[in-house]
């Protein structure tokens, strides 16, 4: 039982600690088309995929000088993929 109580302690510290992090991305969730945002994160390609609106259906996109690629749903962004994103 102690383990048991120890392992949620640490956990709890750690979400605590993570907390902060998150909070900063309250102001730009609230400036997000349609105050929507979903995120995922692929690790083997290091690419971030931010989505705006789910579901989506692309019908264009370009990519920025510094790599980000915004996808368009008609005239609406619904999304933004983030190349290279561990080096941001």
């Amino acid at each position: 039982m102690v383990s048991i109580v120890n392992s949620k302690k640490r956990y709890s510290d750690m979400a605590i600690a993570n907390l902060q992090e998150y909070l900063r991305l309250v102001p730009a969730i609230m400036q997000a088309p349609q105050r929507f945002v979903w995120m995922s994160y692929d690790q083997e390609a290091d690419v971030l995929y931010i989505n705006f609106k789910k579901p989506s259906f692309a019908t264009d996109s370009e990519i920025t000088d510094d790599d980000i690629i915004i996808r368009y749903e008609g005239d609406e962004t619904i999304g933004l993929t983030v190349l290279h994103a561990s080096a941001r």
